[in-house]
């Protein structure tokens, strides 16, 4: 079998390839309808600048966001001909083209460990998962839901604020400086951090993935506040130490989800306790990906651009 993808042949050289599946034992196969463009890690590789990372180097197939139907599945595998699935990635199928994460492509193989069952209501909407999952995650280390304030109105953020609301916190306030993305709250403030005259915050979820606002996130918090990385940072961290030394201040990272982190967040959005309408705001047809590439990272209208790629399967 073969398939389209996106291929990285080096940063800022998009194409559409044809690639040989390589056969993969205990995988199964899956017809990719829908995939999202991360502005987060995929803009990182397209630009050159992600930091050495397993599984990095070009060209590459990147990717973590996607939604298709099975076409193959072993007997014991747990999943179904027909079924549709969430796919984050980890489709290492092309032969000497990396895959970091692999999920861009009209159909892969991929063990079924790493995929999640979805009702078919969801729709395109399951590519969200995996954001969803990092947001669960980073309220998961967060503690007791003390969180107080999000910096940041992209998808992240805004999935990190719906979840404190869903799972019962009290709404934050979410930073955000761009009038064009302050719309769109679900039960929570949107102010920009320059009008907010509050000092003592106790959590800070920084949702942003600016390198720089380390000193201006310190300056915000309360004695032995926190805050928690739950972006994906292309340059080093520094702070100045005594604002963080006065307040005894502790910063910590949030990693990447877990498997039972997409369940948990499958299971609230099929309950109807998380709402994941109105983030994806722009579409293209897979075989326009550059273009599609290139309206994700420039226009800050885009939260999240989906890739159609049932006309290239």
């Amino acid at each position: 079998m073969d398939a389209i993808a996106v291929v990285l042949g080096r940063p800022r050289e998009l194409s559409l390839q044809q690639l040989l599946l390589a056969d993969a034992q205990d995988c199964l196969t899956v017809d990719i309808e829908c995939s999202a463009i991360s502005t987060g890690t995929e803009r990182l590789l397209y630009e050159g600048r992600m930091p050495s990372f397993p599984g990095m180097g070009y060209p590459l197939v990147p990717g973590y966001e996607a939604v298709g139907r099975v076409v193959h599945a072993a007997p014991h595998s747990g999943f179904r001909k027909g079924e549709r699935v969430f796919v984050p990635g980890a489709a290492r199928c092309f032969g000497e083209v990396k895959s970091l994460f692999g999920a861009a492509a009209s159909r892969l193989n991929v063990p079924p460990q790493r995929l999640v069952a979805l009702d078919d209501s969801i729709g395109e909407r399951g590519v969200l998962l995996a954001l969803a999952a990092t947001a669960y995650h980073a309220l998961a280390i967060g503690g007791d839901g003390r969180a107080e304030c999000v910096v940041g109105h992209g998808v992240l953020g805004r999935l990190l604020a719906r979840l404190i609301v869903a799972m019962g916190g009290d709404p934050p306030v979410v930073w955000e400086s761009n009038p064009e993305r302050a719309n769109g709250a679900m039960g929570y403030r949107v102010i920009d951090p320059a009008a907010d005259s509050k000092r003592d915050y106790r959590l800070i979820f920084d949702a942003s993935g600016d390198a720089g606002l380390l000193d201006s996130l310190i300056a915000r918090l309360a004695p032995r506040g926190e805050i928690i990385l739950a972006g994906f940072y292309s340059a080093p961290l520094t702070f100045s130490y005594p604002p963080a030394f006065m307040r005894e201040a502790a910063i910590r990272v949030a990693a990447e989800w877990k498997h039972e982190d997409l369940l948990a967040v499958r299971n609230l959005v099929d309950t109807g306790r998380l709402s994941l309408d109105g983030l994806i705001t722009h579409h293209a047809e897979a075989l326009s990906a550059e273009n599609a590439y290139r309206t994700a990272f420039g226009d800050p209208s885009c939260l999240k651009m989906v890739l159609d790629w049932r006309a290239a399967t």
